[in-house]
């Protein structure tokens, strides 16, 4: 994984919890630390309610020490869980049916709401 930077997501497995934080492998080559300051925006007083060891997880890049192949990680500020058991099938028509629909989808909302302002 060459392209870390900070502030890119990226996802790594929970390899060990301590009290003042959370041990995250991210490749092959780079490691991290998920401070207990940076897990949730309120008090955390046990980390184990909120990370598990094996668990696999999406953190934020907050530092980047390419010499010593460390990161600083956060998991305060997005969804971290990852759900893999449900995982959604992507479609050969991408964006298409949003483009094809997207016009009429509009005038249809502002016609409703032309319709309910005018009663």
């Amino acid at each position: 994984m060459a392209d870390l930077k900070t502030g890119s997501i990226v996802k790594g497995q929970v390899t060990g919890i301590e009290k003042y934080g959370a041990f995250v492998s991210v490749d092959n080559d780079y490691t991290g630390l998920i401070h207990i300051s940076e897990v949730s925006n309120d008090f955390v007083s046990d980390i184990h309610n909120f990370l598990e060891i094996g668990e696999i997880i999406y953190c934020q890049i907050l530092e980047v020490d390419n010499n010593h192949k460390q990161l600083k990680l956060s998991i305060k500020n997005i969804n971290y869980k990852t759900k893999s058991n449900s995982k959604m099938k992507e479609s050969r028509l991408g964006f298409l049916p949003l483009k094809n629909n997207l016009e009429k989808w509009i005038n249809d909302k502002l016609s409703e709401i032309n319709e309910s302002s005018s009663k």
